[in-house]
Formats: structure tokens, sequence, C-alpha cells
């Protein structure tokens, strides 16, 4: 029974000690290569003295077109095999050692990374516990002078030739605030580095080839699709190897940026701070939308598909003038049966189907495909390029020429919702916040209940969710009980989401943006009616202050007055009473 793991929580599994089990799965080490040849030596000089069984390893080093050309060793692996590939490129060489692989695991090395010695197998020993990981170990960087290969085959611990070495600075980081990539499993397919990274063979050929219209950024990118295609991402710190030297990240980090985030941006929808632009559309959508019959609509209805072209275009148009313009519609039905009638078309059976695909055929974000709604897959279907000739069982290494098929790549979410049901401006972002933020596998809408007491609903489905379910669904088991297990379901409200049963008139960008400008021209006035008031209040609290310090005098003078009236009355009574003795006197 194959083990079930929750999001990227592989800590579920527990693989063997090293040293102490039996291993049967075979790997392919697959070694690129563009000249180096003292560096390839050095890489081949630590394969031959791998843990890992020799009958269970072989080594496919591809020769890039280098010049003078490479060479195989004296010390190496005794599995060990030398391809072309003169197409320049590290995808295309990458690709070359794929297609002459047979292992059950691909092991990506380059051509300057040595592995310690028990590297493989403590990558092996994952792989023998679930079929759905992806293990890369931990690299440093060394800037020691090259040894002999007779040297690095001799040690058994290289921390004595390479030592001391940097960290992979940025990997450990991501491993740590992350909680080893548990804490966060929509940033866990970022740790699939090409220098030292194994992979299930069968994933690989679920996922794809690497992508060889990239100029950097290429590994990222596989363990996107990887991620999409139900991948576990796995950190193994006992898989030690030293890297030669700096890599070219570490040397042009910013500009190698520049360079790789400008492809990607289009193929991976999940690295959301490189789609900032509010309107533009990108190769691979964040969102796909299947629109599919409503619940009533029996084949006898709507051209005996069950689609209206009143109801699809509410949806369609709906979804298209919301606040989340990643998106794309996926409208599947018998479009290569349709057929205009041009003499009678208001009596044509599959006039609705006519209409909808009139009326979307030049929209770029929606794609009439050939099916029945139950057939479009939530998981993208092996690449052409990745399949094997029928020949010789076997593709060749390296393509001579031409352009290889284009490599299928998923949206992360996909939604699946009945014609005629219209999500409201905001509805789709909210729900996929609500996905997200959750982690969840499989949010259900409820929309209502038919005449028939049946339940109408919509289903945002994560990719790589159904993805994982069925690879470990049990015989007879409901796929989404699957994805309950490993990504967890919940359902919630339709009104609550703003989904409604009729269409509303759409907020065209120019009310948008004449809604933003009143909102913004407002803010203006009350920010200048606030500075207004605060001046205002300065000048009272000014004024105020001046009365005070007028008081203060006020009240100083009245004491001094006070002073003066107080002597005046004694003067007064004092000669008074003089004059009262001075009359007294008299009389006498």
């Amino acid at each position: 029974m194959t083990a079930r793991i929750t999001g990227n929580d592989y800590r579920s599994l527990t693989p063997p000690e090293i040293g102490a089990w039996t291993p049967s799965l075979r790997v392919s080490v697959v070694v690129p290569a563009y000249g180096g040849q003292d560096k390839l030596d050095l890489v081949l000089a630590g394969l031959a003295g791998q843990t890992y069984p020799a009958g269970l390893t072989e080594v496919v080093v591809v020769d890039n077109g280098s010049e003078p050309p490479l060479r195989l060793p004296e010390i190496r692996p005794a599995g060990t095999r030398l391809v072309t590939c003169p197409t320049p490129g590290r995808a295309h060489a990458r690709n070359a050692g794929l297609r002459a692989a047979t292992g059950d695991v691909i092991h990506w090395l380059d051509s300057d990374v040595v592995l310690d010695r028990r590297s493989v197998e403590a990558h092996m020993r994952w792989h023998h516990t679930a079929p759905y990981l992806a293990v890369t170990g931990y690299l440093r960087f060394t800037p020691a002078d090259l040894p002999t290969p007779e040297t690095v085959a001799a040690t058994d611990d290289l921390a004595e030739l390479f030592e001391p070495a940097e960290p992979h600075a940025w990997l450990v980081d991501l491993i740590e605030r992350t909680g080893g990539l548990t804490d966060n499993p929509h940033r866990a397919f970022s740790l699939h580095v090409g220098g030292a990274t194994s992979v299930n063979a069968a994933l690989l050929a679920q996922a794809g080839p690497m992508d060889t219209d990239l100029i950097l950024g290429q590994d990222t990118e596989m363990g996107y699709r990887l991620a999409q295609a139900g991948a576990v991402f796995v950190p193994e710190p006992l898989a030690r190897a030293f890297h030669l030297g700096p890599t070219m990240r570490m040397r042009d980090k910013a500009p190698i940026d520049r360079v790789s985030h400008a492809f990607v941006a289009d193929r991976i929808p999940t690295y959301r701070w490189l789609r900032s632009h509010p309107a533009r559309q990108w190769k691979v959508p964040y969102l796909d939308v299947v629109v599919e019959p409503a619940g009533g609509q029996g084949p006898a209805e709507r051209g005996g598909y069950g689609y209206g072209y009143d109801e699809v275009r509410a949806t369609v148009d709906a979804v298209l003038a919301g606040t989340l313009p990643d998106v794309a519609v996926t409208v599947p039905g018998p479009w290569d049966r349709v057929r205009a009638e041009g003499r009678a078309p208001l009596t044509d059976p599959d006039l609705d189907l006519v209409l909808i695909r009139g009326h979307y055929a030049h929209e770029g974000r929606v794609r009439l495909v050939p099916g029945s709604p139950g057939t479009v897959r939530t998981a993208p279907p092996p690449s052409a390029e990745g399949e094997k000739s029928p020949e010789d069982g076997a593709a060749p290494p390296c393509p001579a020429g031409g352009r290889p098929p284009e490599i299928k790549v998923a949206s992360p979410y996909r939604l699946r919702l009945p014609a005629g049901w219209v999500p409201g401006e905001d509805s789709l972002a909210r729900l996929l916040d609500l996905a997200v933020d959750g982690g969840y596998g499989l949010v259900g809408v409820l929309l209502a209940e038919d005449s028939g007491e049946e339940l109408v609903a919509a289903r945002l489905e994560r990719t790589a969710a159904f993805a994982r379910a069925a690879i470990v669904v049990r015989e007879g088991e409901d796929l989404d009980d699957a994805v309950e297990d490993t990504f967890g379901v919940l359902w919630v409200d339709g009104r609550t989401y703003g989904f409604l049963p009729e269409a509303g008139p759409p907020t065209g960008r120019r009310s948008a943006y004449r809604a933003r400008a009143e909102a913004q021209a407002e803010i203006a006035r009350l920010t200048k009616e606030t500075e207004r008031l605060r001046a205002q209040v300065t000048k009272w609290r000014d004024e105020a202050g001046r009365w005070r310090k007028s008081a203060v005098e006020m009240r100083r003078e009245i004491g001094g007055l006070r002073k003066e009236l107080a002597a005046a009355r004694k003067i007064v009574q004092y000669g008074l009473l003089s004059s009262v003795r001075r009359a007294i006197t008299r009389r006498r």
C-alpha cells in the first residue's frame, strides 16, 4: 500500500538507517557536462566510492558539445556511460541524459559537485518509502584546490579535502524558516535544484522533461511541474556534497534573478510577486475555470449536450470580468461536430454550441476543447518529449534538430463551475485565498439543490492534491476521500462567496477606472479638508495659548491692583483714624 503524506509533511515516513537495510531500486545519476574534464574526473571518483550498491547504480555522463570531447576516466563507477548532446544548453543535456537513463530514480548531479560517500544511499532510502518524492542534498561550496581523483577515491570523509566550505545559504534559510518545508508546502518545489536532487522516474515522466525554452530557472520550473504531479520534497542533510568553487548565482545573483524572473513568471503561477501587473495574461494561468453543464439541463436540452449559450455566456463573462485577471476558461464539448447551418440557422440542433464557439472564437482566455467535462484532467498528461521511441524502446539521447514538443504545464488550481452560475466580482479571488491559506486540496461550493433534491455545486480543485490522490488512492476508494486524507476538503456556501444563479451587468474597466478616479478625487478633497481643519485647529491652539498668556498677565495685574487697593485701604483707614484722634484731642 502506497504511503500517504499530508501536504509536504514527509515526517510521517520512516526511512531506514544508512548501512542497515537492503535496497532494491535502481538509480540513474545524470551528469551533464560542458568542458571541465578535471572536475568531472573528481565527480566520477566520488561516485565510484558510494555505499549504495554498484549493481543498482548507473551513471550517464552527457557531453554537451565539449571541445575537446570529454572522456571517461579510469576511476569511475562500473555502470558509467558517455552520451553526447551537441545542442547547447543544460536543459538539452539533462533531457538527453534523462532519455538514456533506465533507473527507477533519476539523480541529477552537476559536473562540478562531488558527493559524499553516503550521499546516494541517503537519497535512495527515502525513495524506498514512497514513489513520489524529490530529495535534495545539502551542498557546500569549497574554495579548496582540486585534489587528485585517486585522493578523492581513497578518502572516506571528503570534509578532510574540501573544508572549510560555505553552506548553500539560500537553501538552508528556506528549509529553516519553513520547518523543513513542512510549514509552507506552496514553496516546497523551490527545493528542486539540479546540483544534487533525486526524483522518482515515474514522477518525472508525469511532469515532463526540462523546459528547453528557458535560459535560466529550469530547475525551479521543473520543480513546479513536479509539485503539480503530486511530488513531496524532502531535504536530506545526510546527503552531503561539495561544489567545486562558487556557483554562477553566487557571483552574479542580481543579474541572474533578472533573467530568470523574466521567464519563470510566465510558467510558475504560484510566484505571485512576479505577476503584479493588474491586467496582463500569462502562459500558465493561476486558475483554470472549467464550465460544465448545469444541473437540471439534460441531454435533451441545449443541443443534446447540456449547454445553453446564455448560461455559458453569463458564467464566462462574469469570470473574465472579475478581480482575478490571472484566469483562463475551458469549455469542453463536441466542438469538432459543430457546423454552422447556412440555410436555416434557427433550426440547427447545435445552435447554442455554434453561438458559444462564435462568441468566444477570438477571446484568447477561452479555450473550447473537444470532449465531455469529465475528461478535463486536473493533472497534466505526460509530455510527448519524455515518451520512449517505439522503434528501439528508447528515444534518441539528443534530438538532431527541430523544435521539441511543447511541455504541458497545469495551473495550480481548477474550478469546475456549472454553466449559468455567476461568480461575483471578487468571488474567485476570495475562494482562492481560502484554499491557499488553509492548504485545502478541494473546496466545494454549495450552490443549490435542484428539483430532484440533488446538490448543485462548484469545485475548486488543487492540481497537486488530485495528482497526489491519484497516486495513493486505494482500489474502490473515492478520489475525493484520498484528497481529504492528503490535503483536506472544505465545503462553503455559494451565496456567502457571491455565487448567484443570474448575471448582473459586469463592471467594465472604464467604470472601475472612473470609480477609482472618483474615489481618489474624494480622498484628495477629504485630505485637503483635513489639512484645512488641522491648520484651523493649530490656529485655535495658538489663539488659546495667547488667551492663556493674557489671562495669566491679567491675573498678575489684578493681583497687583489688589495689593495696591489693600495698601490704599490701609492708608485711608490710618488717615481716618489719625483725623479722629486729632479731633478728639482738640475737643479735649
